[in-house]
């Protein structure tokens, strides 16, 4: 993955809403439509206020968050919430969720399948961040369905599944086929974070690769220092963004700034 440093978040901010926009635009001039993955987290809002704040034909143009928390549209940690907020002056904007309005009980990902299921096209970006524990989206260390989530398929016209630790997945499992790869997946982190302790709803690696354009954005030392040490690990790290650095998008850069 391409590797770009910026000064400051505030110069990583209108770099990579000026990626983003490129790519929009792109789509729209191209396909008519363009559809984007895009991450919660403090990093992202300054970013969405700068593409909100852009003139251009904003209703044909779809946003769905990269991973969603298991709370209600209007809860504090709600992701989507987050990101209407931050693209008010968006007129026109459609939004996907990954999550009913009132959800109740167990986490369960049948709703966001049935509304990707209506967007099969690869998304125009995937925006991602990470935390300092390796995950990228929802896709935590420790959660019973990493493993599921992280899968990806192997044969003609896919691409070739990361080469992950025994802590993610056996070796002596066979890869999951096309059909078995889902789009979204239910995860209960474990431990659960304190910021937003809640079940979630995320996208699988497999959904957020096909994509034309993936951007992993991070700021920190920390996080720096995590992101070295998985792509020094190589095939034995159990951080999940290790199995994301290895799956060679064509088209996928990391956005870093101290």
């Amino acid at each position: 993955m391409r590797f770009v440093s910026h000064p400051d978040p505030e110069s990583l901010a209108a770099a990579v809403a000026a990626r983003i926009a490129a790519d929009l635009d792109a789509a729209l001039s191209e396909r008519g439509r363009a559809l984007l993955a895009l991450a919660g987290g403090r990093t992202s809002p300054p970013v969405f206020r700068r593409l909100a704040a852009q003139a251009r034909d904003w209703s044909r143009v779809t946003i769905l968050p990269s991973d969603e928390r298991w709370v209600a549209a209007d809860h504090p940690d709600c992701n989507l919430r987050q990101m209407r907020e931050a693209f008010a002056g968006a007129s026109g904007l459609h939004w996907l969720a990954l999550v009913p309005d009132l959800p109740a009980g167990p986490a369960c990902a049948d709703f966001a399948k049935h509304a990707l299921a209506s967007h099969p096209e690869a998304l125009d970006v995937a925006m991602l961040g990470m935390g300092v524990d390796g995950h990228f989206a929802s896709l935590f260390p420790g959660a019973p369905t990493l493993a599921a989530a992280l899968a990806l398929p192997v044969g003609a016209g896919s691409p070739r599944e990361p080469s992950v630790g025994p802590a993610i997945r056996s070796r002596d499992e066979p890869a999951p086929t096309e059909s078995q790869c889902a789009a979204a997946i239910a995860i209960v982190p474990n431990p659960m974070p304190s910021a937003g302790p809640h079940p979630r709803i995320s996208l699988t690696l497999a959904r957020l690769l096909h994509s034309r354009t993936l951007l992993l954005v991070i700021t920190g030392q920390d996080k720096r220092a995590v992101l070295e040490r998985a792509q020094a690990e190589g095939a034995a790290s159990a951080l999940p963004v290790a199995a994301l650095l290895r799956a060679a998008h064509p088209r996928a850069e990391i956005h870093w700034s101290p």
